[in-house]
C-alpha cells in the first residue's frame, strides 16, 4: 500500500531523487536532506504507514526489523561504536509530536556532538 502524494512513497518509487543508504523488500534508508547531526538518515517502512499511531500488532515485524537494521547502518553510515560512540533514535508522532512527513519514519543520527539541533 503506498500514497501517490506521499513524499516518502516518491522516494521509494525513485520518483524523486535521494541518497540512498540502505533498501531490502521492507525498508528503505536515505539521508536526510536537512540533518541535524554530521551523520543524518532515515529508515522507512516501504508500506505507507502514517505515522506510529496506526501501528498494529501485524507491524511487530517490521518495526522490529527497523530496529534492528538501525545499529547497523548507523556504524555503516560512519558512527562510532557504543559505548563512548553512538548515535540517537528518534521517531515523531502527529503534528504536535513534530511530524512533517506523515509516512512513519526513524532519524538516525550521530556523529560528533554539539550538534546544531536534536
Amino acid at each position: 500500500m503506498t500514497d501517490a502524494n506521499c513524499i516518502f512513497c516518491k522516494i521509494i518509487a525513485g520518483q524523486i531523487p535521494s541518497r540512498k543508504v540502505y533498501e531490502d523488500e521492507h525498508v528503505f534508508a536515505f539521508h536526510d536532506i536537512a540533518p541535524w547531526a554530521p551523520i543524518h538518515f532515515l529508515i522507512i517502512p516501504k508500506l505507507h504507514i502514517p505515522s506510529m499511531a496506526q501501528l498494529v500488532p501485524e507491524h511487530a515485524a517490521l518495526m522490529g526489523h527497523m530496529m534492528t537494521l538501525a545499529p547497523k547502518l548507523a556504524l555503516q553510515e560512519g558512527c562510532n561504536p557504543y559505548p563512548d560512540g553512538g548515535f540517537r533514535l528518534l521517531v515523531n508522532n502527529g503534528s504536535e509530536g513534530g511530524q512533517e512527513v506523515h509516512h512513519l519514519h526513524m532519524h538516525v543520527m550521530g556523529g560528533p556532538r554539539p550538534w546544531l539541533r536534536g
